[in-house]
C-alpha cells in the first residue's frame, strides 16, 4: 500500500493513465512499463494498491487521445508503415496462424511502437528454426499468457521488408500451442472489440478504417463532397 492516503482514487487512475499514455506514445513503451513508471511518477511510490491502478482500456483510451491531439499529423502514416510491415510478417510465417494484438492492432502506435503478434502451431520450436534459416537474429524472453495464467516464450527480432528503406520493425512474436487458440478466438477487450486478430481481419480493419476515413473527409466543410451534399439540401 502507498504510505499517502489518496482519498481520491478515481482521480489517482486517471492520471496515472495520462502519465502512462504520454510514455507509451512518446518513448514506445510498453504497457505494463508504462503503467509502473507512470505510478511512481504520480506518486512518489514504487508499489501502490493495484486498485489504485488505471487498467489497459483506460490506458488505451488516453493514448488514443494523446495521439490525437499532439500526433494527428505523422500518427497515421506511422501507423500505416507498421501495419503493411505487420502484415508482411505475418504472410511470411502464414503457416504458424499468427494473430496480432497491441497498439498496431488497435490503431494507437507511433512511430517508437514494436508490432506484438501471438503464432498458434503445434510445434512453437518450429518458428525459431524457420527465422534462423531465414537469418533472422532473435532473442528469447517471456510474456505472460493472454489468460493470466502461466507465461510463454517470446522471440523478439527486427523485421525489414524486402526493397525496404529506413528502420526496421521491432517485432515480438509470442509462441503458443494450437490447444490455446479457442480461447484465444472468444477473448475481447473492455470495448467488446476482439483482442487479437489474423492478417485478413487486420486488411478488413484496415480497408473499413479507410473508408471511414474518405467519408468524413468527403464531408468536411469546404470540400466538394459537403458542397454536393448541401446543394441536394436545397
Amino acid at each position: 500500500m502507498t504510505r499517502k492516503s489518496w482519498t481520491d482514487a478515481q482521480r489517482l487512475r486517471e492520471e496515472i493513465a495520462l502519465a502512462a499514455a504520454r510514455l507509451i506514445a512518446e518513448e514506445g513503451a510498453d504497457y505494463a512499463t508504462a503503467k509502473r513508471k507512470a505510478a511512481k511518477q504520480v506518486t512518489g511510490e514504487t508499489r501502490i494498491a493495484g486498485e489504485l491502478l488505471p487498467d489497459n482500456d483506460q490506458i488505451e483510451a488516453e493514448v488514443r487521445e494523446y495521439v490525437q491531439i499532439f500526433m494527428s499529423d505523422t500518427q497515421p502514416a506511422e501507423l500505416a508503415h507498421l501495419r503493411d510491415a505487420a502484415l508482411n510478417v505475418m504472410d511470411e510465417l502464414a503457416r504458424y496462424r499468427p494473430y496480432i494484438a497491441g497498439a498496431v492492432y488497435n490503431g494507437t502506435a507511433t512511430a517508437l511502437s514494436d508490432i506484438y503478434l501471438q503464432a498458434f502451431c503445434d510445434n512453437p520450436k518450429e518458428v525459431a528454426i524457420d527465422l534462423l534459416n531465414r537469418g533472422i537474429d532473435y532473442e528469447v524472453s517471456e510474456s505472460r499468457h493472454f489468460n493470466g495464467r502461466g507465461m510463454v516464450e517470446t522471440l523478439s527480432f527486427l523485421w525489414r521488408q524486402r526493397g525496404q528503406r529506413g528502420d526496421p520493425a521491432g517485432v515480438h512474436l509470442s509462441l503458443y500451442s494450437l490447444d490455446d487458440m479457442r480461447g484465444a478466438l472468444k477473448a475481447s477487450d473492455g470495448n467488446g472489440r476482439p483482442a487479437r486478430t489474423d492478417a485478413n481481419g487486420l486488411r478488413a480493419l484496415m480497408a473499413a478504417e479507410a473508408a471511414e476515413a474518405a467519408t468524413r473527409a468527403a464531408q468536411a466543410p469546404g470540400t466538394a463532397g459537403q458542397a454536393r451534399a448541401d446543394e441536394r439540401e436545397h
